[in-house]
């Protein structure tokens, strides 16, 4: 018998399939914002920031950028930063900072010195941003293994950035008083009322090296923390435990039991049942690789930290309406590995970071809604670092005082306020396909996140691939029901190749590491939100709007109905 028949019927099955998926992509993108439903309040979960490198907060490029991240919030944006109880000289390197807050003299009694601590947090608190203060790491005085201390790690070196810092104390007392003169100095400086809308949380992933000791050592120094906090300031809020790779089998036992021991454990200070904890926090992270010499997220495995971690805490009937903090949310897990030498890194400069920020924090929104937990805030861990070279592909919001791309979807969200209101999408990708399986169909996840206030209403618009490739901006049919009749002013923002991206512009210019001041202005005009033409007056028909959009690959839009 001829195989043609068989060749024939295979080639006819592969073009139908071809057919039916270039149809399919072909097909406008629509999306129906019903303004009548209410699905939840738009609350700032996303004016969380933090970064490695306490240093960097007074410093020149440090203070414009805390300066942007007031500006762009309208509400106060949330700090939380390593190292606080570092020794050293306060010189910033690459994943290291210190303040030399606490030394002994010779006879091993305590010295504090807040000058440095006050450096950072004046910087903040004169910002009307307030600290998510995170306790830690161990000064070389207290800690039971000093030596080595401070680290000179490079990106792509080999030297751990795990030394003395990461040990236990030494003197448990001695170290909640030093915790204890931390508190009471912040009130004494800048004020009772003003402390207690901080939150104060212990350390940093001590479910990895960051933590030396053993899980009980960890328990033991929250304990005595809590407790030096509380005698310090009674109504001050703190909690834990930020622990890495919640979604893991590490991750997840780790935060089970810290919670554990703090709702049933024996206090390691008192002898009695049970630890105040006013908050939880932990990381979620994603995961890309190169695949072909193309940077492919994995924005799914960061999805299922954070639906395993709420999870966790709504298994607690105690805890589950505790403030939750995802303390570090990201699409990698490290900040100061470049492109250079870290390639599935590439991501950061472009498009790529805010279509993945856009598209993953309207989930995080939608898994808090699903769970039923009290979602308070998303820190992004990325900043900027100071005197680096220009787009070196650092995950910063910022390089050498220019804006990157990223940072527009977080000036897109502060337009966002109100209640969030139902928005579907024949492209969107369903909430568990997303968290099951990240965004890698055949189609972009082309989805929106809609708001409505007393005087208007705002949707932003992503169109996201885990594939980090280009493709020619797409129609986006996008319906508003349920307004008023009358007129709206329409305002369309944009980020892409073309528009709000610093990036691209730095790259026609020959992408110099020497800019000149000329090219320096040009730069941080193109790092602003740009709009698409100028606002509309637009009128409401049968309590209905429509609007035509287009929207690029990995590009993000947002449109601001005002009435």
């Amino acid at each position: 018998m001829s195989i043609l028949p068989k060749v024939y019927s295979a080639l006819f099955l592969f073009c139908c399939l071809f057919a039916k998926v270039a149809f399919t992509q072909a097909q406008p993108a629509t999306l129906q914002v019903n303004l009548n439903k209410e699905v939840g309040d738009m609350y700032p979960m996303w004016a969380w920031f933090g970064y490695d490198e306490p240093n960097y907060t007074y410093m020149k490029d440090g203070k414009k950028l805390l300066s942007e991240l007031a500006a762009l919030s309208p509400v106060p944006v949330y700090v939380r930063v390593h190292s606080m109880l570092v020794t050293g000289d306060g010189v910033a390197k690459l994943k290291w900072g210190s303040t030399n807050a606490y030394t002994e003299d010779a006879n091993g009694n305590p010295i504090y010195n807040w000058r440095l601590v006050d450096s950072i947090y004046d910087t903040y608190i004169k910002r009307g941003i307030k600290p998510f203060a995170q306790i830690g790491f161990m000064p070389e005085a207290l800690s039971t293994h000093p030596q080595p201390y401070k680290h000179n790690w490079t990106p792509g070196g080999k030297e751990s950035i795990y030394t003395g810092w990461a040990y236990p104390p030494k003197d448990y007392n001695k170290w909640a008083e030093l915790v204890y003169q931390w508190v009471k100095h912040s009130v004494d400086r800048y004020g009772k009322k003003e402390v207690e809308s901080w939150y104060w949380e212990l350390w940093n992933e001590p479910n990895i090296e960051y933590w030396k000791g053993t899980p009980e050592e960890f328990f033991k120094l929250y304990d005595y923390t809590v407790d030096a906090v509380k005698r310090a300031l009674p109504t001050a809020k703190i909690g834990g435990a930020d622990v890495a790779g919640t979604g893991g089998k590490g991750g997840t036992k780790f935060l089970t039991d810290f919670l554990t021991h703090c709702v049933s454990g024996t206090n390691y200070v008192t002898g009695k049942v049970g630890t105040p904890i006013d908050l939880v926090s932990f990381h979620a992270k994603g995961a890309p690789t190169l695949v072909n010499g193309v940077v492919r997220m994995n924005v799914g495995t960061q999805m299922r930290d954070i639906q395993k971690g709420f999870s966790i805490v709504k298994s607690f009937p105690t805890l589950k309406d505790l403030p939750i903090m995802i303390g570090e949310s990201d699409p990698e897990g490290c900040a100061a590995c470049g492109m250079v030498t870290s390639p599935q890194n590439a991501y950061r400069n472009g498009t790529m970071y805010p279509s993945y920020t856009a598209a993953s924090f309207a989930r995080k929104y939608a898994l808090a809604d699903q769970i039923g937990i009290n979602f308070k805030g998303a820190v992004t861990w990325a900043f900027e670092f100071e005197d680096q070279p220009w787009f070196y592909g650092f995950r910063d919001l910022a390089t050498n005082g220019v804006d990157k791309p990223v940072l527009n979807v977080f000036r897109m969200f502060g337009k966002m306020s109100g209640k969030r209101v139902e928005v579907q999408g024949n492209r969107m990708y369903p909430l568990k396909t997303f968290v099951d399986s990240s965004a890698r169909g055949p189609q972009t996840d082309i989805g929106g996140l809609a708001a409505k206030s007393a005087k208007g209403a705002t949707l932003m618009v992503w169109n996201y691939h885990d594939m980090d490739l280009q493709a020619a901006a797409e129609p986006v049919e996008v319906t508003f029901n349920g307004l008023k009749t009358g007129t709206v002013t329409l305002t369309q923002y944009l980020v892409d190749a073309t528009h709000s991206n610093s990036y691209e512009v730095w790259k026609k210019m020959g992408s110099p590491q020497n800019p000149t001041k000329e090219q320096i202005a040009a730069l941080e005009k193109a790092g602003m939100l740009e709009t698409v033409g100028k606002p509309q007056k637009l009128n409401v028909k049968k309590g209905k709007l429509f609007v035509n959009a287009a929207l690029a690959r990995q590009g993000v839009m947002l449109l601001k109905l005002d009435w």
